[in-house]
């Protein structure tokens, strides 16, 4: 596997076009209206991504008061995105990143051990952006269970 990147705050935020819920194309510069956190979570529907969706289901309204949209990303298929959205009652958008082209740029493509075998996956990330497209934060192997509410306290900050 290729070494991959690491972001950093203050750098451009990588530009990028994915489907969302209608298969309409979706890009960093739709939400040049206000600031955005972009979270990369490994797949719908498991315990862990779950946890960390409900979080921002559920603080949506705390992070909209200080200005964020919220959009997450993986690389599931917008039908999955949209059953995973119904059934978690999910009210932010979801990417669905199938070729790996964000997830690469962004650099959250790692190996990783799963179950005892080695695949290359999606390491839990998020990226806060300003309304210019810079980074604020690059955030690497944050935790499903305190991850939303650790990013909004610092925010809050």
């Amino acid at each position: 596997m290729t070494e991959r990147i690491q972001l950093e705050a203050g750098q451009p935020a990588p530009a990028f076009t994915l489907p969302g819920y209608d298969d309409q194309p979706v890009t960093l510069d739709d939400f040049k209206s206000s600031s955005l956190i972009l979270y990369f979570y490994p797949k719908d529907n498991t315990a862990g991504c779950t946890t960390e969706a409900l979080g921002f289901r559920d603080h949506l309204a705390d992070f909209e008061a200080l200005g964020y949209t919220v959009v997450g990303v993986s690389r599931d298929s917008v039908k999955s995105h949209c059953g995973f959205r119904d059934r978690q009652g999910l009210n932010f958008l979801l990417l669905a990143d199938k070729e790996e082209v964000a997830c690469t740029t962004y650099g959250v493509m790692k190996e990783k051990m799963m179950y005892g075998k080695k695949c290359r996956g999606i390491e839990r990330s998020t990226f806060v952006i300003d309304a210019n497209g810079v980074l604020k934060a690059a955030l690497y192997g944050v935790k499903a269970k305190t991850h939303v509410e650790e990013l909004l306290a610092s925010l809050k900050a």
